[in-house]
């Protein structure tokens, strides 16, 4: 089974590898994937252990959130499930109180539940992060009717985590951390100081962290946003990070642990499209890095980005 830990200042206890739903459903991007495969990688994620699923209205345009209710029937009290709002199913942005609602109603309705355990703005402009929008009062409200547990922002880089937690009352929020995004952590203080709860995205860099791209890997789809010069820059990290790999551990499993090295990290959220790779990511649970070797990634970080003034594209 799976270990579990405490999601900041919240009751909940969630496993520390989760599963990311974003591929789930998704029949135009990563080979596609049928439903009748989206609901077995659910049922065995939960048969391993695993009790945390993050999903969005606009994955899979809705179809994420579709399946993963479908799929969790009559197991609701056994699991923790994370969506958001602000990103529309068919493109655009809607951050206003009245979208907030309509997403709400949308997600629970597609979840088939009467709650969300957390419910996360998700990579909203950096006005929506401020406690005197509108979405804060309808995120109490929501919250007080019963309908979240929880809430918060889904969010890229520290001076978005410091605008919500010194602005807002959020209790989760879920961010962009990885060996080669580290920004966020230079927040991390913060997130100390607040007990926040923090599920960490993109934990694989979009699959490049799982060490199976190279110089001359190609893209379709939402990868097809790295050229070729960006591309042959994160092949070259990809080089440098060799050292991390050895007989008993990938580069996927050591950049989870890495991750999960941080005491401010409550989750890792891999994305999963098969059960092969839902395997290998739940074998990173309960694995760490040394004091040395974090420090080492994070010295690496500083020098590929000059200390966070030349940050990559994501």
């Amino acid at each position: 089974m799976l270990p579990l830990r405490r999601l900041g200042q919240t009751e909940l206890l969630v496993s520390e590898v989760g599963f990311g739903a974003w591929q789930l459903g998704n029949g135009d991007q990563w080979g596609g994937m049928t439903d009748a495969l989206a609901h077995k990688l659910v049922h065995q994620a939960i048969d391993l252990g695993c009790n945390l699923f993050d999903t969005a209205p606009n994955y899979a345009l809705s179809h994420s959130e579709r399946l993963l209710g479908e799929a969790l029937q009559g197991k609701r009290d056994k699991v923790v499930i994370v969506s958001k709002f602000g990103h529309q199913p068919g493109g655009g942005l809607d951050f206003s109180a009245d979208g907030f609602w309509r997403s709400l109603h949308g997600s629970l309705a597609r979840l088939k539940t009467d709650y969300l355990d957390v419910f996360l703005a998700h990579s909203p402009p950096m006005d929506v992060l401020n406690g005197q929008h509108e979405i804060w009062p309808a995120l109490r409200e929501a919250q007080q009717q019963g309908k979240i547990r929880h809430y918060g922002a889904s969010v890229d880089y520290a001076h978005e985590v410091r605008e919500t937690l010194q602005t807002t009352d959020a209790q989760v929020l879920e961010l962009m951390f990885n060996v080669l995004h580290q920004d966020v952590r230079l927040a991390f203080d913060l997130v100390r100081q607040h007990d926040i709860g923090v599920i960490t995205k993109v934990p694989l860099d979009s699959g490049w962290l799982s060490g199976k791209y190279h110089a001359q890997s190609t893209f379709d789809g939402v990868r097809a946003r790295w050229d070729a010069t960006e591309v042959r820059r994160r092949a070259a990290c990809i080089d440098d990070l060799q050292w991390l790999v050895s007989a008993d551990r990938s580069l996927g499993q050591q950049a989870l642990a890495y991750l999960l090295s941080y005491a401010e990290v409550t989750a890792v959220i891999p994305g999963i499209r098969s059960s092969e790779q839902l395997q290998t990511n739940f074998s990173s649970a309960g694995l760490s890095l040394s004091a040395a070797q974090r420090s080492m990634l994070e010295q690496y970080w500083n020098s590929l980005t000059t200390s966070g003034q030349q940050l990559l594209p994501w």
